[in-house]
C-alpha cells in the first residue's frame, strides 16, 4: 500500500469517539485537494464511514440523500453526529450532521436494507474505449501544467490515490463548449481487497463527488477554473444497488439534463467494467459566474 493511498483510506475511516441513547459521535480530519473550501466528496465517504460503523449488523446502505449547508475549511476535523431513526426487519434509517466549528456544514439521511432476492434489471454501459488506452488526469494535468497556477501546480499533478481516466477529456484552463455529458474510467491505483465493506461504500461516496457538477458547465464553455466561477455543491443522492467492487475499472457516466437560475443538475451512474451498474447519482449545484 504506497503513501497516498494510505492516506485516502486514514482520510476516510472516521474515528469513533462517544456513544449515547440511540446516538453515535465519530471524527474525521481534513484533507486538501487544492480547492477553496473543503472537498465534498471527503463529507460524503466520512459520513457514509460513519453511518455504516453505527448501523446494526447484517444491513447494509442502499441510499443516501445529503444536503451540504455550509462550507467546510481544511484546518480543522470535522465531528459526525449518527443518530438512529429506524430499525426495522428489513430496512434501518440513520441520520449523520456533519459538524465542524460548532456548525453542522452538511446534514444527511442514510437507508439501510438487509439483503435479499428480487427482480433485477438495468441500463447497459455506454460503449466507449477501454481505460487502458487513455491518459489519465494526473498525465493530462502535467501536459498544460504552464497553464496552471503555481498555488495549485503541486496538487493537480502529483500522484493521486485514484486513476482517473477521461474518454474526452478537456482542458480545464482553456474549455471549449461540448455536450454535457462525460465518461470517467477510475479504479485505486492499489489493491482494496484487504479493505473492510465499509470501506469500499465510503470510496465509492467518496468518487461520487468528482466532476459530477462539471458536466452542466461543458454546454457554457467555461470550468471550475475560469474567472469568477463559484460553484458549490447544494444536495447529492447516491442508490447504492449492489456491493461495491473495487477490484478493477469502474466507469462513471455523467449527464446534466439541466442548468437554470444559478443552478446545474446532473446525473451520474458508476458501472463495474464487467457492466454491471454498481451506484446511481444526482447532484444539483451553485454554478454562477461573477463579472469576467
Amino acid at each position: 500500500m504506497n503513501e497516498v493511498t494510505q492516506q485516502l483510506i486514514d482520510l476516510l475511516s472516521v474515528k469513533f469517539l462517544h456513544k449515547g441513547p440511540q446516538t453515535f459521535l465519530y471524527r474525521g480530519e481534513c484533507e486538501d485537494i487544492g480547492l477553496k473550501n473543503l472537498f465534498g466528496g471527503q463529507i460524503l465517504g466520512q459520513s457514509l464511514n460513519a453511518a455504516i460503523q453505527a448501523a446494526p449488523d447484517g444491513y447494509l446502505p442502499h441510499s443516501m440523500h445529503a444536503y451540504f449547508l455550509l462550507p467546510g475549511h481544511i484546518n480543522s476535523y470535522v465531528d459526525y453526529k449518527v443518530e438512529i431513526l429506524r430499525q426495522g426487519r428489513s430496512f434501518a434509517s440513520m441520520r449523520v450532521d456533519a459538524i465542524q466549528d460548532g456548525k453542522i456544514i452538511l446534514t444527511q439521511n442514510t437507508s439501510f436494507h438487509t439483503p435479499e432476492g428480487g427482480f433485477e434489471h438495468q441500463d447497459t454501459m455506454p460503449n466507449v474505449p477501454e481505460p487502458e488506452g487513455l491518459m489519465s488526469q494526473v498525465e493530462i494535468a502535467r501536459s498544460y501544467a504552464e497553464m496552471i497556477p503555481e498555488s495549485l501546480r503541486e496538487k493537480l499533478t502529483n500522484e493521486k490515490p485514484l486513476d482517473t481516466r477521461p474518454v474526452n477529456p478537456i482542458n480545464v484552463f482553456k474549455p471549449e463548449k461540448t455536450e454535457p455529458h462525460s465518461n470517467i474510467w477510475f479504479k485505486s491505483i492499489n489493491d482494496w481487497s484487504s479493505q473492510d465493506l465499509a470501506m469500499h461504500y465510503s470510496l465509492l461516496a467518496y468518487s461520487t463527488d468528482f466532476s459530477l457538477l462539471a458536466a452542466a458547465l461543458k454546454p457554457h464553455g467555461v470550468s471550475y477554473h475560469s474567472k469568477g466561477m463559484q460553484m458549490a455543491s447544494l444536495d447529492h443522492v447516491i442508490w447504492f444497488h449492489h456491493k461495491p467492487r473495487i477490484d478493477d475499472w469502474m466507469l462513471y457516466s455523467m449527464k446534466s439534463p439541466v442548468a437554470a437560475n444559478g443552478r446545474g443538475l446532473s446525473f451520474g451512474h458508476i458501472y463495474h467494467k464487467d457492466g454491471q451498474l454498481m451506484v446511481s447519482v444526482a447532484q444539483e449545484g451553485l454554478i454562477r459566474q461573477r463579472d469576467k
